[in-house]
Order: C-alpha cells, then structure tokens, then sequence
C-alpha cells in the first residue's frame, strides 16, 4: 500500500474541498479519531457527505447542527476496512480543531498543521473490526515509510490531543492490538 503523489495507493479517492497548504510542509504526526453518522451507525455515505460540505441537515435530527461545518480526514477506514481518502497527505486536512501535542521540549499547538488524520469509522464503545486493524496498520506503515519524520511514537489520538473536548477513538480502540498489527511482518496483517 504505497502513497504516490500523497495518495495512498488502493485507497478510494472522494476529493474535499477542506484542505490547504502546509505552511511548512512538515509531516510528521499521526492522529486517530473515530465517527459515526449517524452517531452509533455505521455503512452509508453521510461522512463522505461531510467531509464534502453535501450533508443533509434535514436527513437526520443530529445533522442539522455539523452541516455548515468545514472539515475533512486524510483517510477515512471503514468497518469493512476500505480506505478512502479525502485529501493528500501532504495537504493540510481539518482535523484536529484545537488541538496540543508535546514534541519533546516543545508544547506545539495547531497540530493540523504537521499532522495526518485517520478516521476510524465506529463509535468509541463498539468494538472496532478485525479489517479495520488491518487496514489501519497497512496504512500505517505506508505512512511511516513515506515520511521519515513520522514514527511510531508519533502516533496518538485525537482524545490526546484535545483532551477537554474529544474523547475518541475512545476506549474501545485497542492500543496494544494495533501495535502489534503495526509490528507484523506479514503482508496481511
């Protein structure tokens, strides 16, 4: 699973309008969250939708207070374990929000300003699947091969980042289980 021109490779391409430039073009963080929509439901199109600026704020009581938001993922991995991408890697995605990371000695803020994000489509309490692990650490990988800067100890969650206001991918992510997916070496891993 490669990353050609910052898309990776196999990945389902639905463009967002809600990116920009890196200011520095540094890549070097990797955040995970994870989403529902609607919230506790899983399939359909409405996160792409979102992430596009084309939800439908009368399809669903919840929606009409996020479909003026502007906001995109790098990648979104789905419960089946398709990836698809919404904005190059190298592109500065909407992700994060306000948002912390202690780089070192350094308190860094405006994280989506170095960072990747990855969404992982569930709900924070329901198990996340077998293909989302998977795909997760193949993305992962492709990730941490394509930018140097990026390392495994550079991988947290969006709930690390924004601890007063996020709390995902939530408890039911299993940290040591992605870990060990990561450190395979096997290709389907």
């Amino acid at each position: 699973m490669p990353i050609h021109e910052g898309w990776l490779t196999g990945a389902r391409r639905v463009p967002s309008p809600n990116h920009n430039a890196r200011p520095e073009g540094e890549v070097s963080l990797l955040v995970l969250h994870s989403i529902s929509l609607p919230p506790g439901e899983f399939g359909g199109d409405d996160i792409e939708r979102l992430f596009t600026n084309r939800l439908d704020p009368d399809r669903h009581p919840f929606f009409a207070g996020i479909a003026g938001l502007r906001v995109s993922a790098h990648l979104l991995i789905r419960r089946d374990g398709e990836c698809v991408q919404f904005v190059p890697f190298h592109e500065r995605a909407w992700h994060a929000g306000r948002s912390r990371w202690r780089d070192g000695e350094v308190e860094r803020e405006g994280l989506n300003d170095f960072s990747v994000g990855i969404e992982l489509e569930g709900d924070e309490v329901s198990p996340y699947t077998a293909a989302q692990y998977a795909a997760l650490a193949r993305a992962t990988r492709a990730l941490l091969a394509g930018y140097p800067a990026m390392t495994a100890s550079r991988i947290t969650s969006h709930a690390r980042v924004a601890p007063l206001r996020k709390t995902d991918p939530g408890p039911a992510f299993d940290w040591a289980f992605f870990r060990q997916r990561l450190a395979a070496t096997d290709i389907f891993s």
